[in-house]
């Protein structure tokens, strides 16, 4: 049984698929695609809930998910008001950037590369979504005071995994942008004794958490390419149609 999900009435996806599941995200006009990434989390995640149902010992953490799927508009209207003029602040220092990390794990690796790709789509930056686990693998030797690097750390089951990567990261003088869950004294602590910037997020179950953790990041993207002078809807040499060849 092959599964599609799409946001596409009638798309090559919802035509070569068994069945799927249609996300009603609403149109996108942009090449680049911002909702329709955080609507295929949501659709992933109840059809989830959908298998579990019948599942006596998953009801209570389906519970939790279903509750927190309703309470996630309202948290993400109350942090956009002020991480806007954020990310705006903090685009005015990376606009000049050549380069971007991205180090994730878990959940949020998938952020990560959504991240980059935004970055590379509409700001043309050269940017890459890590596997913090193979930091060490080749991406720890660019790591310098110049090389902004954007560390996924909010609080979720990989947390001290990604507190690891933070501390080794600092002791090479990394310029570092950490996305960490609101109040979290721990990565407060790390922004005071370095020189690190913080974009602090609501905190939500696991598998909602890259929901919220990517609306910065693509508000990131945004304000960087405006202020390069860049066509956000419109990026250089993409089409919005893409024809894919054997």
């Amino acid at each position: 049984l092959c599964v599609g999900i799409t946001n596409t009435v009638g798309s090559a996806i919802s035509r070569a698929t068994h069945c799927g599941i249609h996300q009603n995200a609403g149109y996108e006009i942009g090449v680049a695609s911002t909702k329709a990434y955080t609507s295929q989390i949501i659709c992933i995640t109840m059809m989830a809930l959908a298998l579990a149902e019948d599942s006596i010992s998953k009801r209570e953490r389906r519970d939790a998910i279903i509750d927190e799927l309703g309470a996630l508009p309202g948290k993400m209207r109350d942090f956009m008001k002020v991480q806007d003029v954020a990310m705006k602040e903090l685009a005015a220092q990376l606009k000049d950037s050549n380069s971007l990390l991205f180090f994730a794990r878990g959940n949020n690796y998938a952020t990560a590369l959504e991240a980059a790709l935004k970055c590379k789509e509409v700001a043309l930056i050269h940017s890459e979504g890590i596997l913090a686990g193979e930091m060490k693998h080749g991406p720890l030797a660019l790591v310098d005071e110049h090389l902004p690097i954007v560390v996924v750390a909010t609080r979720d089951s990989m947390y001290r995994k990604m507190e690891s990567v933070i501390q080794q990261l600092l002791a090479r003088n990394a310029r570092l942008i950490i996305l960490c869950t609101a109040d979290d004294e721990n990565m407060q602590q790390y922004a005071k004794r370095s020189d690190c910037k913080l974009i602090e997020v609501p905190g939500t179950v696991e598998p909602l958490q890259p929901i919220l953790n990517i609306v910065p990041l693509q508000l990131l993207s945004y304000h960087i390419t405006v202020l390069r002078g860049h066509n956000v809807d419109q990026p250089r040499n993409l089409a919005k149609s893409v024809t894919v060849t054997d």
